[in-house]
């Protein structure tokens, strides 16, 4: 099967830089607090240009959400050992608390124009959510991490700073996409604070 096309509607932008992909899934920490592997859900797997340094890692059990039926087809035909735990659906109207009773950890290049949408469900799950790494648009990504005062500073930021800290990881170019984004990227990563509530 060959490459999945990107569709507008979907808000798709297919990372093709691999150490790009690499240094993303290294972000993630591994394993869980009672030992042995953690389970990860990779939010929009596409082509799988993370889904494939996620599959090699010991320390976590990789599961995917793929909205898009091309590229659902895609990771069954390439990465096969992946299918039985790739969820043909919208993460968006996934029941968490139901499927990964026991916390996950979250992973993605997440489509723009629900960035914000996916960061209300993890603060909704923030009880089964230890930790988030996202690709989202710099802009956005700026106003998350800024601290409480600055003029970037939003409701969003507010809700996820009160049970996270969020860390500016790194900025990407829009050359590493295909196609190209009209903006830069960044990655961010979320990790619930110590603060009992």
């Amino acid at each position: 099967m060959g490459e999945v096309r990107a569709k507008k509607a979907l808000g798709q932008h297919f990372l093709v830089d691999l150490n790009i992909a690499r240094k993303i899934c290294d972000s993630l920490s591994g394993g869980s607090a009672v030992g042995g592997p953690c389970t990860v859900l990779e939010v929009g797997c596409g082509m799988g240009v993370l889904t494939q340094f996620l599959l090699r890692r010991s320390d976590i059990v990789i599961w995917g959400a793929e909205i898009d039926p091309e590229s659902v087809a895609y990771l069954h035909a390439h990465y096969p050992e992946f299918a039985p735990r790739l969820v043909a659906g919208d993460f968006l109207g996934m029941n968490l608390r139901e499927r990964f009773p026991e916390g996950l950890k979250i992973i993605g290049n997440f489509p723009y124009n629900i960035s914000s949408q996916i960061f209300f469900k993890v603060l909704e799950n923030r009880d089964l959510v230890p930790e988030c790494v996202g690709m989202i648009q710099k802009e956005v990504a700026v106003r998350l991490a800024e601290p409480p005062g600055s003029k970037e500073y939003g409701i969003l930021s507010v809700l996820l700073q009160a049970w996270y800290d969020i860390e500016y990881l790194f900025t990407v170019n829009e050359t590493v996409f295909n196609p190209p984004p009209k903006v830069k990227s960044a990655v961010i990563r979320l990790r619930r604070n110590a603060t009992e509530r």
